[in-house]
């Protein structure tokens, strides 16, 4: 894998080098935000490791700037904020995964090898229909009763998870891990938070309710 690290620690930097370097991958390292972006744009890289803490441009932003003209490109946000609010900012910024330090470097490895091979799956051509619901889960886009609905790209993969998974209960943590392949701690409330973003988007104001609570259980998409 080529990877490129935006991180202004430099005694973490090179740790994380060290470590990709010895499982034979190559890693750059950028120590601000706004050289960080260029790289990012201007080279071709499997996958970012992105600080959110970062001089120049903070790393919000910077993931913004990167998904505005490099959509496939994945971006793990490796930093030491790690409230909900901070990650739903961060998922809504266009990152793909999020980790927080400090970490085992066994860990971000195995998330880094992870975002790669699922950026190496071809989207299949497939439209997925429920009710008045519509998902083109190539085109990515989804239309509800015939109007179109913009989602952003976590609450999209939160859709076709359960539409691919209809009347079929999933719990949190089976819908963590296939998202953003974490294991969310008992306090933290990210998928409730994207589960309310999508009824907000896809249910309100439109008939029959399609996603729906199963007390101690999980989610639900059905349209009985």
């Amino acid at each position: 894998m080529n990877i490129l690290l935006i991180e202004d620690n430099q005694k973490i930097a090179e740790l994380v080098k060290k470590g990709f370097r010895e499982q034979s991958h190559n890693l750059d390292i950028v120590y601000d935000g706004i050289h960080g972006l260029r790289q990012a744009l201007d080279d071709e890289y499997d996958v970012v490791i992105l600080d959110l803490i970062i001089p120049g441009l903070d790393g919000l932003e910077v993931c913004r700037r990167i998904r505005r003209f490099k959509n496939d490109l994945p971006i793990l946000i490796l930093t030491a904020l790690g409230t909900t609010l901070d990650k739903v900012k961060g998922f809504e910024s266009g990152a793909d995964d999020y980790l927080t330090k400090p970490f085992h470097f066994d860990e971000l490895l195995a998330r880094v090898q992870a975002l790669w091979r699922r950026s190496q799956r071809i989207t299949p051509e497939l439209i997925y229909k429920v009710a008045n619901l519509e998902v083109d889960a190539y085109k990515k886009t989804v239309h509800r009763a015939g109007k179109e609905i913009s989602l952003t790209a976590r609450e999209f993969a939160m859709l076709e998870l359960l539409i691919m998974n209809k009347n079929r209960v999933l719990s949190r943590m089976s819908i963590s891990d296939a998202i953003w392949g974490i294991h969310q701690q008992k306090n933290t409330n990210i998928i409730d938070v994207y589960i309310n973003y999508l009824r907000a988007k896809i249910d309100k104001g439109f008939s029959p309710q399609l996603i729906h609570t199963v007390i101690g259980m999980g989610y639900v998409l059905r349209d009985e």
